[in-house]
């Protein structure tokens, strides 16, 4: 098979594809493999790494989408390469469907095969492809919301972890998945009060057995979320519901009940977010302020380390970008149930159900 591998044009995305280490293994494996110039600058591998792997260096993305049968990326395409898509070519990335229709209607017209890295499950129910960049963006959200409570910022001016004679800072996490046991771990290790919150009490019972005390649960509902956020300093969203838009757990009119200067992450915004006030944010303009809150909420958080995540996302990936080159997209999917649950749109059809009821559509998944 033919592999394209473009250069990332989404605001400040400095990702790729796949490390020269993956080409490497497809070009083991007889497959041609064209990468775009300097696709690989921004996380640290150039063209003579990819060269020496065995790939074949193009100058544009446009001869590398004309030249493909699979296109490996890490951001879903924007406007730019919609027309660059070809009926019946492999598109293998994150695509979020749920949280944009004029994506999801772009990728119909074109007639494309997405398969979705976020939506490949395993047997046990986690997603294999999402779970390194969630690591990534929980640890960051940290990070982020740290730097952002500082006064410079509007933020509180509150230091998460306190110092002798002051109480640390607190932090509220809304979801016990991959993204909050991240955040939750990064917080406690700063010597923040963490408090963390799901509907899912076998996460809250792990949440208890690996955490040090200072991370304590709490049943997510509305009414603890209203009480919790009076008083905690930095807000964490990392509520998944898979392939499908983020709920609202924190609406509107909650801002009015924070402290000025309370700072939001939502690390969900990919999905829709989980606050009703998010939208999409850049690393170059990544926060605004509504009733005196910092949101931030930059929709591709892991691009900010881009050695890192395109090292961690190209771990995972290689597998099932393999087993697409090796057997085709149909007898891959057909062979691999976990990469079945991966497949959204095929040949302009819909064939994932949470993108139908995202957007109100009428009937079910061709």
């Amino acid at each position: 098979m033919i592999v394209g591998i473009p250069k990332e044009i989404k605001n400040n995305e400095s990702r790729v594809g796949m490390t020269p280490a993956g080409v490497f293994e497809l070009v083991k494996n007889n497959h041609k493999v064209y990468v775009q110039s300097g696709a690989g600058e921004g996380s640290g591998f150039f063209n003579q790494d990819y060269q020496q792997a065995g790939a074949i260096i193009l100058d544009t993305i446009g001869q590398v989408y004309a030249m493909s049968e699979m296109i490996v990326k890490v951001k879903e395409p924007i406007e730019e390469e919609y027309d660059l898509i070809q009926k019946g070519q492999i598109l293998f990335t994150y695509f979020h469907f749920a949280s944009s229709e004029e994506l999801t209607k772009a990728m119909i017209r074109q007639k494309a095969v997405c398969i979705a890295y976020e939506t490949v499950e395993d047997e046990e129910g986690t997603l294999p492809l999402l779970t390194p960049m969630s690591e990534v963006a929980g640890r960051m959200a940290i990070q982020q919301g740290a730097k952002y409570l500082e006064k410079p910022v509007k933020g509180r001016g509150v230091l998460l972890g306190g110092v002798p004679g002051v109480a640390p800072g607190k932090v509220l996490v809304l979801g016990a998945g991959v993204v909050g046991i991240q955040a939750a771990k990064m917080a406690a290790g700063l010597g923040a009060h963490v408090t963390i919150l799901d509907i899912n009490m076998k996460r809250l019972r792990y949440v208890n057995d690996v955490m040090p005390p200072h991370v304590v649960t709490e049943f997510s509902n509305e009414f603890n979320i209203r009480r919790l956020i009076k008083t905690h300093d930095l807000i964490i969203g990392g509520v998944l519901l898979k392939g499908a838009k983020a709920p609202n757990l924190i609406t509107r009119d909650m801002l009015k009940e924070m402290r000025p200067g309370t700072v939001i992450v939502d690390v969900a915004v990919d999905q829709g977010g989980c606050v009703e006030t998010t939208r999409p944010t850049t690393h170059e303009d990544p926060i605004y302020i509504i009733d005196d809150v910092v949101h931030y909420s930059v929709a591709n958080m892991p691009g900010a380390v881009p050695y890192t995540s395109t090292m961690a996302l190209t771990n995972v990936t290689l597998p099932y970008a393999l087993k697409l080159a090796n057997l085709g997209w149909e007898t891959a999917c057909d062979k691999d149930a976990s990469l079945r649950r991966g497949l959204n749109i095929v040949d302009g059809n819909v064939v994932y159900q949470e993108i139908i009821e995202a957007f109100g559509w009428e009937g079910i998944v061709a």
